[in-house]
């Protein structure tokens, strides 16, 4: 029995898993450490391959062993599933991640920097702020509804709604409900401060980052999609292509082959193409998807300088255009980002 070479380390809150091999694939160490010996443990072994599966807090051990010399790689918990082995359990996941982890075809996750991880906070938070302040509006809208008050759609019906709770004197409101509604204007108001606080924190990095300064270069792209990109992809070389970065962003259709004696052709049969996949980054794809809506609404208004959007514009629904739209600023993004380019706005064919 050799020397440790490789290492599945199964992560958890308090107690770890850890299972070794050699260079020959015997099995060296199968034990459970505590999180508190953890890393005391690691310092005793020589460098070493350690594969850990890309879930909470991976981020940061994989930082930490990585400090004590040894070379960390995340994967994503849906690709290790094919090494488990029957029943699953911390010592399975363990074997199973060691096994993946040396495989020539698996795919990493590169580990975050802190700095990486403090942007991601940032936007995290302000998602979640988000979508409460949207919770709260929509309650605002339907309270008042029932009592036969509407209002506009957006921002601004939004805060019509808050005036007329505001006034004492708006006898259409009931005293009891008056009080509820209060409580909820109270709420939505301290939620939107919020935000706009993390927003100014965003915009402060934007500012600070010559990097995102390029990406919001492109149209469809600001300060909020700019910093999301950079605290999301970190090492633009990780991907080999932009596709890879906007199918890795899950800006791509899923497909499904169809075979048969019918079809006999090198794919095995007939592609068919549906709708993007759920994989993938849901919040970059959510916020290129709105730039690209953006876009295309002052396209529509304005025209634009890219008869290639003209087109899909009109054949295509408004919101296949707009994610056919997100994949080439996706696209855009990894070009300029691998080659330190800046962007070229497209010039106007002279006409015939």
């Amino acid at each position: 029995m050799g020397e440790v070479s490789t290492i599945g380390l199964d992560i958890a809150k308090s107690v770890f898993q850890i299972h070794g091999v050699d260079a020959g694939g015997a099995v060296v160490i199968r034990k459970r450490i505590t999180r508190a010996k953890l890393l005391e443990f690691f310092a005793t072994l020589p460098a070493c391959l350690v594969g850990i599966e890309a879930c909470p807090t991976a981020h940061y051990w994989g930082r930490r062993l990585q400090a004590l010399g040894h070379t960390v790689k995340l994967m994503p918990p849906s690709y290790v599933k094919a090494y488990l082995k029957r029943s699953k359990n911390d010592a399975n996941d363990a074997a199973a991640i060691c096994e993946a982890v040396t495989r020539p075809s698996m795919r990493f996750v590169a580990t975050k920097s802190e700095q990486q991880q403090s942007g991601l906070m940032l936007h995290r938070s302000r998602q979640l702020l988000v979508c409460q302040r949207t919770m709260l509006s929509n309650a605002i809208r339907g309270h008042m509804a029932e009592l036969g008050i509407i209002s506009a759609k957006g921002r601004n019906g939004t805060a019509e709604l808050l005036k007329i709770i505001a006034d004492e004197q708006d006898d259409r409101i009931p005293a009891a409900a008056r009080f509820s509604l209060n409580v909820l204007a109270r709420q939505y108001a301290a939620i939107r401060e919020e935000t706009v606080a993390i927003e100014r924190r965003i915009h402060a990095w934007h500012r600070s980052s010559e990097e995102s300064r390029r990406l919001e270069e492109i149209p469809g792209v600001g300060p909020i999609v700019a910093t999301a990109l950079m605290a999301e992809v970190g090492d633009w070389k990780t991907f080999s292509s932009g596709r890879s970065l906007a199918a890795w962003i899950g800006l791509v259709p899923r497909q499904h082959s169809t075979g048969g004696k019918a079809r006999q052709h090198s794919t095995g049969g007939k592609e068919r193409l549906g709708r993007i996949s759920k994989q993938g980054n849901r919040h970059l794809r959510w916020l290129l998807v709105a730039g690209a809506m953006a876009v295309i609404r002052y396209a529509r208004q304005h025209g634009t300088k890219r008869p290639w959007l003209a087109r899909l514009m009109d054949r295509r629904p408004i919101k296949v255009a707009a994610v056919a739209l997100a994949n080439k600023i996706a696209r855009m993004a990894w070009a300029m980002m691998v080659r330190g380019e800046r962007f070229k706005e497209p010039k106007l064919l002279p006409a015939a």
